[in-house]
């Protein structure tokens, strides 16, 4: 991190941002019981956590590149607010938002029990999330979602191969020779004729909390609108990691099985399975846009990690193409 103070870390920024939570909290007839605690600060969001006699709120601010999380979850919990911690309030221009506690952490619970067969409850649940919201695409992109969906994806993976500062030279040169290989492998995703939606892009067990026996997926900050299984990219080597399994594991399946039934309501599962492949290379590329994004919005002397955290996932295209 940068020798300079991040904006969340000034006083008079933390001055604002409580005074609008407070006027946010007496609007809703309640007020803070406690001292306003800042758990999580980097250069892409913050977060305070506030003691009300209702339980804790959540106040989040995000940097103007990732500023329509606000809305994306607006639009999200207005169309599946099971999914997501209540929203109580939101600043879209501002990129600010207010949200009921989610309960506890489902990393903290695995750490517990390693009861990870969770994951086949929330593989469907996402799912079918992605599903529903779907029908509210347009608003998605409207609201500022990044579009990455399959027509957009060629173009991008150009653009970004341009912006490289840390990926070698030769890589760059291998991965432009390939680059019509990306244009195959939206053709084939393409194919399957399922809708783009949202795709959160950082789904794992620490953006997944548990309330009342129910499963709520928060920080969409990197979601974008794509095609939905890019998604598995993260989620999958995660599940996989901390299973101490090797990537692509026999033992993984499950929990891929659990993603896909829903969507064997548009095709057969076998037709799905075959596609995994294109969209986890896919899914790579996307979260290489991502870092992308947070690196250029960055001061200078903050962005070198996330320059290389682009040059690590073109890295392993280079290698898998």
């Amino acid at each position: 991190m940068g020798t300079k103070a991040l904006l969340w870390e000034q006083a008079d920024w933390l001055d604002e941002a409580v005074g609008w939570v407070e006027a946010e909290l007496a609007r809703l007839g309640r007020r803070a019981t406690g001292e306003v605690q800042q758990p999580h600060v980097r250069p892409w969001s913050t977060v305070l956590r506030i003691p009300t006699a209702e339980g804790e709120v959540w106040f989040k601010a995000c940097m103007p590149a990732l500023a329509h999380e606000a809305a994306v979850v607006g639009l999200l919990s207005r169309r599946r607010p099971d999914c997501l911690p209540e929203l109580l309030a939101a600043d879209v221009a501002r990129g600010w938002m207010l949200q009921a506690d989610g309960g506890p952490r489902l990393r903290e619970l695995l750490e517990e029990t390693q009861d990870h067969g969770r994951w086949t409850e929330i593989m469907p649940r996402y799912a079918q999330l992605q599903i529903d919201a779907a029908e509210i695409v347009q608003e998605l992109r409207h609201v500022g979602a990044p579009d990455r969906g399959l027509a957009a994806l060629p173009a991008a993976f150009e653009e970004l191969l341009v912006r490289q500062r840390d990926l070698e030279p030769s890589a760059v040169a291998q991965l432009r020779e390939r680059a019509s290989r990306i244009r195959e492998l939206c053709r084939e995703l393409g194919a399957l004729r399922l809708p783009e939606t949202i795709q959160h892009d950082d789904l794992h067990s620490g953006n997944v909390f548990v309330r009342d026996g129910r499963y709520l997926f928060i920080d969409w900050g990197d979601a974008c609108v794509s095609h939905p299984f890019l998604t598995l990219h993260v989620t999958m080597r995660v599940l996989a990691y901390e299973l101490g399994l090797a990537a692509g594991a026999r033992e993984l399946d499950r929990f891929r099985d659990a993603y896909l039934e829903p969507w064997t309501a548009f095709r057969p599962a076998t037709d799905l399975v075959s596609a995994l492949p294109a969209a986890d290379l896919l899914g790579a590329l996307c979260r290489a846009l991502n870092w992308q994004l947070v690196a250029e919005a960055s001061p200078p002397a903050d962005r070198g990690e996330y320059d290389e955290a682009v040059a690590d996932r073109l890295r392993l295209l280079a290698d898998w193409l």
